[in-house]
């Protein structure tokens, strides 16, 4: 009995209609679909287009076994529900949610209450502190949690417990009161400087210190720009320090004069000192609002006694603890930030007093008025 022709497949045809071929096409060929139905869209495509299972698991990477598997379920069902995988009822579980809010507890907490020395948890550590306490805890489960069940476990969540953000406490009772007080200031001002301001009405003035600004010295001259070799300014890393400077600064909200004072420090006599200054250039008649943080200078002893020898003169709006933000003159140093002060070095503590002086002339020769425009989302 003769047998037939080796290696000719006993398998039938794929028969596929025009809109079978051109789905197969599209899908082979895809770079968004699913990697398994590439692979499956290729199969059948080779196997459509008359190629043996063997030259099909070559092209593809899988073995003779898996080819003839979607090659004969395509065959059994059609092309449609062949490129698809069997529903299967899912098996239950390992791990538990019981489980899950264990691991979800432990990154909520921190490691110094489980005698660890870190203050957060890394991935790698609370894994391994899950492996180590799963038998108490009851969740025999996890008692080979690798990190990354660990980590699929966390990303349920949206945790990121090796993660801070901080924020800020509001530990002011009276935040919103001051606020209020303060956006009514510059609500005032602000009506009075559109309706061309009324010169019986006294002056507002903000005033904040800004300590800690460094005085930097240059090791080293810097270097010009040359075209063609260095386009930008060349300046050594190495430099020297030479003090801080407080720069004490008052800003009229109705004309944009800035009156201020560089100092070595930022106590109580450094503050009166620029009250002097300001009682000197303002006519005696005016009352000076003042809006203030809450630096002990601004409400010492010393400066309580000197605000006393000046009755009515000085009227104190106090921001908010942490309020700082809303005070309008903190536009100025930043304005200062972006233009005299930017990469400023110095030879002196003096010079650099020198030349913030200078600069606040300048902004002086051009005074602009501020304000604050975001009224209604404040207030409401």
């Amino acid at each position: 009995m003769l047998r037939g022709m080796a290696g000719k497949s006993r398998r039938a045809k794929l028969v596929l209609t025009q809109e079978e071929v051109e789905q197969l096409e599209r899908l082979r060929r895809s770079q968004t679909a699913p990697r398994r139905e590439v692979q499956r869209a290729e199969i059948l495509w080779g196997y459509h287009a008359g190629e043996t299972i063997t030259a099909i698991a070559r092209q593809v990477g899988m073995t003779r076994t898996s080819v003839a598997k979607w090659v004969g379920k395509a065959l059994r069902v059609g092309l449609t529900a062949g490129l698809k995988d069997t529903y299967h009822r899912p098996r239950v579980p390992v791990i538990t949610e019981a489980a899950k809010a264990w691991v979800v507890h432990l990154a909520c907490s921190k490691p110094q209450e489980y005698g660890y020395a870190a203050e957060l948890w890394t991935r790698q550590a609370l894994a391994q502190h899950v492996r180590r306490q799963a038998l108490a805890a009851e969740h025999p489960a996890l008692a080979r949690a690798a990190k990354a069940t660990v980590q699929r476990i966390l990303t349920q969540q949206t945790l990121r417990p090796d993660k801070v953000t901080y924020y800020l406490e509001r530990r002011d009772p009276a935040f919103e009161t001051k606020m209020c007080e303060v956006l009514l200031v510059y609500q005032e001002v602000m009506l009075q400087n559109q309706t061309g301001g009324v010169p019986e009405v006294p002056p507002s003035v903000i005033t904040v210190s800004k300590p800690g600004l460094q005085a930097l010295a240059n090791t080293a001259p810097d270097l010009p720009p040359v075209p063609g070799q260095h386009y930008t300014v060349g300046r050594d890393h190495e430099y020297k320090r030479l003090g801080t400077a407080s720069i004490l600064a008052a800003l009229d909200l109705q004309t944009g004069q800035v009156t201020a004072r560089v100092e070595r420090r930022h106590r109580s006599r450094e503050f009166i000192t620029l009250l002097q200054d300001l009682d000197r250039y303002y006519p005696p008649e005016c009352t000076l609002r003042m809006v203030l943080d809450n630096h002990s200078a601004h409400l010492s002893k010393e400066t309580q006694a000197y605000l006393a020898t000046r009755p009515n003169r000085f009227k104190y709006v106090l921001t908010p603890t942490h309020g700082s933000w809303l005070n309008i003159v903190e536009t100025l140093f930043g304005k200062m930030a972006r233009t005299f002060l930017r990469h400023i070095r110095v030879q002196s503590w003096e010079e650099l007093r020198d030349r913030i002086l200078l600069g606040v002339s300048e902004i002086n020769a051009a005074p602009v008025v501020h304000r604050w425009k975001k009224f209604d989302a404040l207030l409401t």
